[in-house]
């Protein structure tokens, strides 16, 4: 694999053996962007068309074995300091993709990906999977703590990618952006095993931002999660969503109508549609979306 600059890479993505399509550029997603022309989030049309793309996935396909085509053609772009909800029924690809832009499907024997991701306009098929992943984080479905005190669970990534600052300040700023500082901070050192489900979801968060990521993905977070719990996690997406680009998947509408900018919704491995997350929740452009979204199935 051609090496690559880590600091211009953000997040990473998955492959077997099979190299990805060289036809496939940045470029490409550029001009098929499947993006529909709405406003966002903040309601800013304006801002939202300029937004620096920061993912783009031309012709992506992916396939378990030699009969589970799991993706089929993906083509879209995911922009700069924005939240975007990956939406659909179970079994639709939402996991697979997400895990496409971290390379993490590579760990599975026996899978093929075609087509290309481009992060900051490099592919990261041509690049360091390592170098790469260090430039982004991941929050899983159910909290995986290390077996550690907070401290060391927030310290650990950073240490061994040989960080050499200020190592109390950095811990107290991470558990800061992930909403949790004034809960863990006169019990640093204790058993992150002791905190609560959503507490141990957000040391995750901490863990991931000390590494000083470009992108988080987040797979079903919160599914875990209490409603309390969850509403706070939801809280800590809408912070850190100045600072990072994230990508979240969710079984729950009404949790990506609640933190995401933009929505994709994908169907048996197709995305049938991608826009601002207000415009594919209450005016739908294709059939499939609005069934999905007005619970017609799914």
């Amino acid at each position: 694999m051609a090496s690559v600059d880590p600091s211009n890479v953000g997040p990473s993505s998955t492959q077997t053996d099979t190299a990805p399509s060289t036809n496939s550029t940045a470029e490409d997603a550029r001009q098929e962007d499947t993006t529909t022309a709405a406003t966002g989030h903040d309601g800013n049309a304006a801002s939202e068309s300029k937004a620096e793309t920061k993912i783009a996935v031309s012709n992506l396909n992916f396939w378990y074995g030699d009969d589970t085509h799991a993706l089929q053609d993906i083509t879209m772009n995911v922009k700069a300091n924005r939240v975007t909800a990956l939406i659909g029924p179970s079994g639709c690809g939402k996991s697979t993709l997400i895990r496409c832009f971290n390379r993490m499907n590579e760990l599975i024997p026996n899978t093929t990906l075609e087509g290309s991701v481009h992060v900051n306009g490099q592919n990261i098929y041509q690049a360091d999977p390592v170098a790469v992943r260090r430039h982004i984080g991941m929050v899983f479905q159910k909290p995986n703590p290390f077996p550690k005190t907070i401290y060391k669970n927030v310290i650990w990534g950073a240490r061994i990618n040989g960080y050499t600052g200020n190592e109390d300040a950095l811990v107290e700023r991470c558990l800061r952006q992930a909403a949790l500082w004034d809960e863990v901070k006169d019990n640093l050192h204790g058993s992150a095993y002791n905190l609560s489900g959503g507490q141990q979801q957000r040391l995750c968060i901490a863990r991931a931002l000390a590494v000083e990521p470009d992108i988080l993905l987040m797979d079903e977070p919160t599914s875990a999660l209490d409603p309390v719990a969850t509403g706070k996690f939801e809280d800590t997406i809408s912070e850190l969503r100045s600072e990072y680009t994230i990508v979240v998947v969710t079984h729950s509408m009404q949790q990506a109508s609640r933190v995401s900018d933009e929505t994709v919704f994908l169907y048996m491995g197709r995305l049938i549609e991608m826009g601002a997350t207000e415009q594919v929740f209450t005016r739908p452009q294709q059939e499939r979306t609005e069934a999905y979204v007005t619970g017609r199935f799914g």
